[in-house]
């Protein structure tokens, strides 16, 4: 038989052999594989149905908390300075803060000197606008007595809430956040929002926060998202005079 033949029709018998044992190679590496990410799901799933939003503790008062979180709440320190009852509220008093940082009021600041650039007018800054409507907007964002999630997370509609001066009504609503697959699955998120007096929600203004539940001597204090506009959409109206 030519030799050359043989060395081709070899190999061919032999292959459905090697295919098997190919077959039964992969498999195994599959298997292999699946086992782990199961494991690994499951240990994931574990962690977030177990997760726990445990208070951060702060030896100080929700002031000197601010004040110790160098360049995030300067703009809101600033305006605390122009009004010395919250500032004091803010060290003596119990209280549950909403704390916008630095970039909740640059949008704020930013979109009235927009608006008065169109108008021929000068810019007007934190340090100028009317003390007035800065303590009616600023007092929004203090709320009487220590509220933490666990307080109106069973409230299915969430809360409304006075703030701490003019008696104003604030909505709070208690949400998990979704993770990994996992509907509500992650960290706790409070919606805050200014209900602008009406019962039409489609009217309402709401931020959600970062961080939640920190605790001072004195206070609760729940960080905003930085996208928020100070203000709930209000500071170029009440400010632009």
């Amino acid at each position: 038989m030519d030799k050359k033949l043989v060395s081709i029709t070899g190999p061919i018998k032999n292959m459905p052999m090697r295919n098997k044992n190919k077959r039964g190679f992969f498999l195994a590496i599959l298997v292999v594989v699946l086992c782990a990410t199961v494991v690994s799901c499951k240990k994931s799933d574990s962690d977030y149905y177990n997760y726990e939003n445990n208070l951060k503790q702060f030896d100080g008062n929700a002031l000197e908390y601010l004040e110790s979180q160098k360049g995030i709440y300067d703009s809101l320190l600033l305006v605390l300075n122009r009004l010395p009852n919250l500032q004091d509220s803010l060290r003596n008093q119990k209280v549950t803060l909403f704390a916008a940082t630095n970039k909740s009021f640059q949008i704020a600041v930013e979109s009235l000197n927009a608006v008065r650039k169109k108008l021929n007018k000068a810019p007007l800054y934190l340090a100028d606008v009317d003390i007035e409507q800065l303590d009616t907007m600023t007092s929004k964002y203090i709320l009487r007595g220590e509220i933490v999630t666990a307080d109106f997370q069973r409230y299915v509609d969430g809360l409304i809430v006075k703030s701490i001066n003019h008696d104003y009504s604030m909505h709070i609503n208690y949400n998990k956040a979704d993770a990994s697959g996992f509907i509500e699955g992650g960290p706790g998120i409070i919606i805050f929002t200014d209900p602008k007096n009406s019962i039409f929600v489609r009217y309402w203004q709401s931020a959600p926060t970062n961080s939640v539940n920190i605790k001072t001597k004195n206070a609760i204090i729940n960080v905003l998202s930085p996208g928020h506009d100070f203000g709930f959409a209000d500071f170029v109206t009440r400010t632009n005079n």
